[in-house]
């Protein structure tokens, strides 16, 4: 409890002090770092949960909730990889000393590297990250997506288009 209120101190003293420039910010030291970690947690949440909490201030790309390796059972913490790094300032800053499933959480910055012999467990979770992108095809350009009705060859324009037409729109 004493870290999370430290966090909040420093925090607060920035706000006070009117430091607004990401340089002149405790948070510029992690400039390099896109994980944070997660203390605290209830112990009942799962990798999920903790996407779904946390994706709000950005997109995780890696998630390391540690487990109990005979059991498996969650340890109450976890490493969170965001695709931005700027987004690892907002999830410590907003989600420091929250109450999240009935415990207060510590978020903060870490300088954690996946272990080399997590890769199952990482190639489980990047599937399930996965699941949640949206596919863009490569074929598409803005042009094509931004055409109107009128900009289709006739022989495209069939009977379904007759039924969707505004029936308003020939006056």
């Amino acid at each position: 409890m004493n870290q999370i209120k430290a966090i909040q101190r420093i925090n607060d003293a920035e706000l006070q002090q009117g430091i607004l420039l990401p340089e002149q910010s405790w948070h510029d030291e992690y400039r390099n770092q896109a994980y944070i970690f997660i203390g605290g947690l209830n112990r009942e949440l799962t990798e999920a949960d903790i996407l779904t909490v946390f994706s709000q201030y950005g997109s995780p790309v890696d998630l390391k909730l540690v487990r109990d390796r005979e059991n498996g059972d969650s340890k109450g913490f976890a490493y969170l990889k965001y695709e931005d790094q700027r987004s690892t300032i907002l999830a410590v800053d907003n989600l420091n000393g929250v109450c999240i499933a009935g415990r207060v959480i510590k978020v903060d910055h870490t300088l954690y590297e996946p272990r080399e012999d997590d890769w199952e467990y990482r190639e489980a979770v990047h599937r399930e990250l996965d699941k949640d992108k949206v596919q863009v095809p490569t074929n598409l350009r803005l042009k094509d997506i931004t055409k109107g009705e009128n900009d289709k060859p006739k022989e495209a324009k069939g009977v379904e288009d007759d039924e969707l037409a505004d029936p308003m729109g020939n006056q």
